[in-house]
């Protein structure tokens, strides 16, 4: 079922997320926020995106160009970030319109529960690895506009709100 992302300045995006329960409601959720993040079209979407404050994301980083991977992260914990950091441009499906020049981790090694309950852990490199990194940020309340210069979000602030 296709759910309507919330939008910035909605204050639930800057809210920290409970853990998430795995049960048949989440694995629900997690089925229709890939469909919603196919629809948005995205790349990634996190649970707070669509209203609900539990610590869950989904992504795929490879369907747009033809090959399906959807990953489903329950309760993922950031375990190590590389000091090797790299900018580039993020967009956000809950902040329409701008993107902006990010600095992440190029590298991070990241722990999390599959929908069948395994634990999982994997070294994530170059996009997907910034692709988590910003859903993990939702998680936690933390936006694209919360990493960018000042005057940087002032600019992207006024686009959106234009």
């Amino acid at each position: 079922m296709l759910m309507p992302i919330l939008r910035w300045p909605d204050p639930r995006l800057s809210q920290r997320c409970a853990p998430a329960v795995l049960d048949d409601d989440l694995r629900t959720l997690a089925a229709d926020m890939l469909e919603t993040m196919y629809a948005a079209p995205g790349r990634g979407l996190a649970a707070p995106q669509v209203g609900r404050l539990v610590r869950l994301f989904v992504m795929d980083v490879t369907w747009k160009d033809g090959v399906h991977a959807p990953q489903v992260f329950v309760n993922p914990e950031i375990l190590e970030l590389s000091p090797v950091r790299v900018t580039g441009p993020e967009g956000c499906l809950s902040i329409p319109g701008p993107v902006t020049e990010v600095e992440r981790a190029e590298t991070i090694r990241i722990r999390w529960t599959d929908l069948d309950g395994r634990g999982n852990e994997a070294v994530l490199t170059g996009f997907a690895a910034i692709c988590a990194q910003h859903e993990y940020d939702h998680l936690d309340g933390i936006l694209t506009l919360d990493r960018i210069p000042p005057n940087a979000r002032a600019l992207a602030e006024a686009a959106v709100l234009s």
